[in-house]
Order: structure tokens, then C-alpha cells, then sequence
């Protein structure tokens, strides 16, 4: 550690302590400065900071993607003043940035995001997710990198209530993640008054304990205390290690100190309390340095040899998705595989089988899986996460925030919709689509055979953002040639001419109840024209509109619930000040029961005979 301030002779300890002096009274001046922010919540935190950063982190601040650095991620993201506090202190922002806390254009956001600055691993703040993610972080380090980096993550005592914090704590247990080390800030106040358990360390460590992970229990605010738990944490093989620290909120100001009715507010006299911290310092850290490492991608070919199919014949997308992830992972050393415990029927087993060092079982968890994916992507690996479509709903945060880090990872999910039969409504993905959809910068891809499928699963690995492409159970007529291309924001019009009366628009099952109408319709001297939105987001909008300016109507079909799904899609298409065509749709509105995929078609009303009624009313009634 340098110092800056009149304590140069210091002991070690003396050091430590001056430094989280320092880290409390900068949190409170940036909350100030803001005039809002978590000062209390950093405050309790700032010793365990002090410890990690001075004598446990290892870091090169000036190389954040050097592959042996540790890994840092404050999952009580809402104490951000603290982790602003720090990167001052490590000497990567000054004080005037510092005091920028929460204001328009500034780096320092009120929960830090890694689009923003450099050092942060993951968008923090809505609780819970730290620790799963860190997860991620530790496999990727264990099982992949193979690089003795460790993985610190700094929990509040609230978000010990989500339940995803106890899916990693089993799997980190499991995956004997002795690279990880969770910091727990016991300070027993949540957002509106006591937590759970208070400062009943022993009700934590009973939990923690029984999920196998090593428990040590300290005084958060005793700096030699920190340390030698920090140290233990290290010396611990064959399991993860959870430190609990008894602190109290607000510490150090006497007036805030284990007080309700503080949180989420700036110190009410900040010039006071600084004072009473023993005012302004400018102490600078030497973050001890990374070790040298390299990451190495093995590969087994560089060339992409995707399945062929003939056409005419019948393969469920699901196994094409799972043909085409193991051909993909032959040909990139970077694509990873994770699986929800379904991957017999996701058909990630394909992958598995051929890349089982690749490949991570999540079982059933899927926050765990999603966060698991985030933690992969952040080390540089392409994740590829599966499970059923209606499952993935239960990670809705975990995508949701991963769009805030600006995660790059691939979603699919199987089973989507009536079509898969009996099961009934509990397995039906009916609401993935407008789930997707709605994340911000995602791509949303739903393939009708298993050419289209393999195409889009290989395209899927070289976009930004959130991708989620949704496949069927069922087999399926093959309609495009191996090497028909298929771009994302694409469409494919099926069938067209010039006489066409109306626009049948569809994707996955429906595209082939839509041929089927589309046949059943030109026997009858009804021409209509099919399109495949295979791309639901980004949405082709010039064919759309070519289609709805030749045709005057357009009709959706989906095996989807209508709101959110491919309808409101197209309606997208024509978002942008054109006119609007007629429109009208088919998607399933009903709850369904058991019974075979073609019975659920008919009675959802989005097969070929509903299709061709749908069209003989609209040509009769609307279309001129």
C-alpha cells in the first residue's frame, strides 16, 4: 500500500484500517454529491473491501482482460459507492469523477455495469445474482482456462433469500469450486428493517455448511480478523468457501449505525460524518499483481461441417439443433454447452457425447444455468444454454440482466408450444416468444425445419447480445436444400403470385399447416401467399411490406399465445409512420389440455383447416 496521508509509519493493520476509513468516508461523499445512493451499505462492507483489495485481489487494473486476474463482482450492487471508493483508492478514477456518482453521462452509474467501465464483470443490483454468476466465472477458471485465478464475490445478507443464491451455493459445492470465495455482509438491516436472520451468523453457516461449502464466521469491522479468514478462503482445496462477517450498517457513523429508515438515502449531515470518519485522504493501493497465464482455445478443426437433410423427409428441430451445436463445437474450441437435466429431450446430449469437457450440466436449476452462461460468456467462451421453452421463464431476471451486462450468449428452448401434445399446458412454451422479444437488443429465431435450424443455430454464435432461437418437438418435412442461406432479419416467401389474395405469414409449426391451407386454398381458386418469419427479431420488414402493399392483408399464424408472439412482430414492421395494412391473426388463446399435437393444433385454431376458414372469411368480408 502507498500512502498518501500523514500515516506513512503506519503498522500493516493501521494501514487497513486507514484505508476502509477512507473507502467509508468517499462512499459518503459520492452519495452526497448525488444526493442519493447507499452510503450505509457500503460503510458496513468497507473493512472487507479494504482487506480484498490491499492483500487478497490480485488485478492488473491497466489489462482488466489479462486472463490470471481475479475476479471481482459486488453482488449488493446497490453499494456501489463502496466499489467506486476503491477503484479511486486502486487509482483508476480520481475524486472529481468520483463525485460524478449518479449524475447524467457519468462512468459511475447507481449499480455498476461492465458497459460502462472496464473492471466491472457483470451488471449488478437486482439481488441474488452475483453468486450465481460467479459460478460461472469459477467453472470457466476450473474446468476450461485451467488458470488459478479466484473468483470473490460480496453479498448482502437480503439477497441470502432468493433462491438462486442457494442453487449455486449447491452447484458450486458440487463442482467443488475451491477458486470461488463468497464475502457475505452480515449487517442484519434490509431495505424496510431486520433481515431474516439478523445477525444470526450460526442460521447462515448451518446453510451454507450443509451444502458442503467451507464456513468461516469473523467480525467484519476486525481488518487481522478479515485477513485471516481472506487467507483461509485461499488454503482451502476441494470446496468453496463462504465468509460471514457480522458488521453494522452505517458503521463508523455514530448517528447511522444499525439505524432503520436509512437505507437508499444519503447521510443526512455528510460534512459530519466525514469528520467524524477522520476526514478526506488520499491513500493509493498496490493491488498485488496477476500471475502470468494465457488462455488456450483448443480446437479440433476450423472447418464448420454442418448435417445435411433430405428433403422431403422428417427431423424434428430439436435434433437438428443438437446435431448442429456438436458439429459447431468441432469446429470452434470456444463454443461451451450447458443443459437444464433435459438434455435427452433438448437433444444437447449430442453435445455432450462429443464434448463432455465442454459441456455443463445445470440440472434443475435454470437460474443457475442462465447465470452459469453469463459467468462462461464473461471469460470469453460462446454458451449455448437449453432447456424447455416454458422453463426458461423462470430465468427472465438472469436474461433480463444479462442485456444490462451486455452479456453475449445463446438461449434455446424446446418443447415451445401446443405442438408438443400430451404433456399439456404446464410443458407448453406459449409466452417465450414476447419474453425474448421484449429484452433489450435481443435476437429471437424460430426455425421451421432442420436445413433452417443448423443454419441459424451456427449464425446464432457470431451476433451481440441476448439470441434465442426456439425449436419443436416433433418431426417436421425438411423444405430447404443444405445449402439454402438463411440471414438473420430474413424471411423466405414460400409461395407467391401475382393473383395472391392474401398473405399468410407463419414460422416453425405453422409454416407447414400454412402450406397445407396455402394447397387446400388454390384448389379452390383462393391464391394466397406464404411467408416463413423465421427471423421474428429482427423482423424482415421490406417483405412484409411488399407483401402487404401486393397483397392488402396480412394473416399471422403461431403456435404462441397472441400477445408478444410473431403478430405482434409483423405489426412492429409497420411501426415506423407507414401505413398500415389489414391484419388479423391466429395464435392460441384457450388453455389447452392433453391430447395429440395435430388435436392441439386444431383446437388452439392455428392449423391448416383453421388457417383456410381464417382465409375464406377475410377474402369474402375484408379483402377487396
Amino acid at each position: 500500500m502507498a500512502a498518501g496521508t500523514p500515516h506513512d509509519g503506519a503498522t500493516a493493520e493501521q494501514q487497513l484500517n486507514d484505508l476502509a476509513r477512507q473507502l467509508r468516508v468517499d462512499s459518503v461523499r459520492a452519495a452526497a454529491a448525488a444526493g442519493s445512493g447507499h452510503p450505509t451499505s457500503s460503510l458496513s462492507a468497507a473493512d472487507l473491501m479494504a482487506v480484498l483489495l490491499a492483500r487478497h485481489f490480485r488485478y492488473d487494473f491497466d489489462r482488466p482482460d489479462h486472463p490470471g486476474n481475479d475476479r471481482f463482482i459486488l453482488s449488493k450492487g446497490h453499494a456501489s459507492p463502496l466499489l467506486y471508493a476503491a477503484y479511486k483508492a486502486a487509482g483508476v478514477i480520481d475524486d472529481e469523477e468520483l463525485l460524478t456518482f449518479r449524475a447524467r453521462g457519468s462512468r459511475l452509474e447507481g449499480h455498476p455495469t461492465p458497459r460502462r467501465l472496464p473492471w466491472v464483470e457483470v451488471a449488478t443490483g437486482s439481488l441474488g445474482q452475483g453468486l450465481p454468476v460467479g459460478v460461472g466465472m469459477a467453472l470457466s477458471g476450473k474446468r476450461l482456462d485451467r488458470i488459478p485465478y479466484r473468483v470473490w464475490v460480496l453479498c448482502g445478507d437480503s439477497e441470502l433469500a432468493e433462491g438462486s443464491v442457494w442453487e449455486a451455493a449447491e452447484h458450486a459445492a458440487y463442482e467443488q469450486l475451491d477458486n470461488l470465495t463468497a464475502l457475505v455482509d452480515v449487517n442484519r438491516l434490509g431495505q424496510r428493517g431486520p433481515t431474516r436472520h439478523g445477525w444470526d451468523l450460526d442460521a447462515y453457516a448451518r446453510r451454507f455448511a450443509a451444502f458442503g461449502w467451507h464456513v468461516v464466521s469473523v467480525d467484519g469491522h476486525d481488518t487481522a480478523d478479515v485477513d485471516r479468514a481472506l487467507r483461509e478462503a485461499r488454503d482451502t482445496a476441494g470446496r468453496p468457501t463462504v465468509v460471514l462477517a457480522r458488521t453494522l450498517k452505517g458503521k463508523g457513523v455514530a448517528s447511522a449505525e444499525d439505524r432503520e429508515g436509512l437505507h437508499g438515502k444519503p447521510l443526512p449531515d455528510a460534512d459530519a460524518a466525514v469528520e467524524e470518519l477522520g476526514g478526506t485522504g488520499d491513500l493509493r493501493v498496490r493491488v498485488p499483481a496477476p500471475p502470468a497465464a494465457r488462455v488456450l482455445r483448443a480446437t479440433r478443426s476450423g472447418h464448420l461441417e454442418l448435417p445435411r437433410y433430405e428433403k422431403g423427409s422428417e427431423v424434428a428441430t430439436r435434433d437438428a439443433y443438437g446435431q448442429a451445436l456438436a458439429a459447431l463445437g468441432t469446429a470452434r474450441g470456444d463454443v461451451v454447452a450447458l443443459d437444464g437435466e433435459v438434455g435427452d429431450s433438448t437433444r444437447a446430449e449430442f453435445f455432450a457425447k462429443d464434448h463432455p469437457e465442454r459441456f455443463f450440466e445445470c440440472y434443475i436449476a435454470e437460474q443457475q444455468m442462465v447465470a452459469a452462461a453469463v459467468g462462461l460468456a464473461r471469460r470469453g467462451w460462446v454458451p449455448y444454454a437449453s432447456s424447455f421453452a416454458a422453463f426458461l421463464t423462470r430465468a427472465h431476471d438472469f436474461v433480463r440482466m444479462a442485456a444490462v451486462s451486455g452479456a453475449d450468449l445463446n438461449l434455446v428452448g424446446s418443447h415451445a408450444g401446443v405442438a408438443i401434445g400430451q404433456d399439456g399446458p404446464s410443458q407448453m412454451g406459449l409466452e417465450d416468444l414476447a419474453m425474448f422479444r421484449a429484452v433489450h437488443g435481443s435476437t429471437v429465431l424460430y426455425p421451421c425445419d432442420a436445413p433452417q435450424t443448423a443454419r441459424l443455430v451456427a449464425a446464432m454464435a457470431d451476433l451481440d447480445g441476448v439470441r434465442y432461437l426456439r425449436t419443436s418437438r416433433g418431426a417436421a418435412p425438411v423444405l430447404y436444400g443444405p445449402d439454402e442461406e438463411f440471414p438473420v432479419g430474413g424471411s423466405k416467401v414460400l409461395r407467391s403470385s401475382g393473383a395472391d389474395r392474401l398473405t399468410v405469414v407463419a414460422a416453425g409449426v405453422t409454416v407447414h399447416e400454412a402450406l397445407a391451407a396455402a394447397g387446400l386454398l388454390d384448389r379452390e381458386g383462393i391464391p394466397v401467399r406464404v411467408i416463413d418469419l423465421y427471423s421474428v427479431k429482427p423482423v424482415d420488414r421490406a417483405t412484409l411490406r411488399e407483401a402487404a402493399e401486393t397483397t392488402g392483408c396480412l394473416l399471422t399464424v403461431e403456435d404462441h399465445r397472441p400477445e408478444g408472439g410473431i403478430g405482434d412482430a409483423v405489426v412492429d414492421a409497420f411501426s415506423d409512420g407507414m401505413p398500415v395494412p389489414r391484419l388479423a391473426r391466429l395464435a392460441v388463446t384457450g388453455m389447452p389440455g392433453s391430447a395429440s399435437p395435430a388435436e392441439q393444433l386444431h383446437a388452439a385454431g392455428v392449423d391448416a383447416e383453421a388457417i383456410a376458414a381464417a382465409v375464406r372469411l377475410l377474402v369474402e368480408h375484408v379483402v377487396r
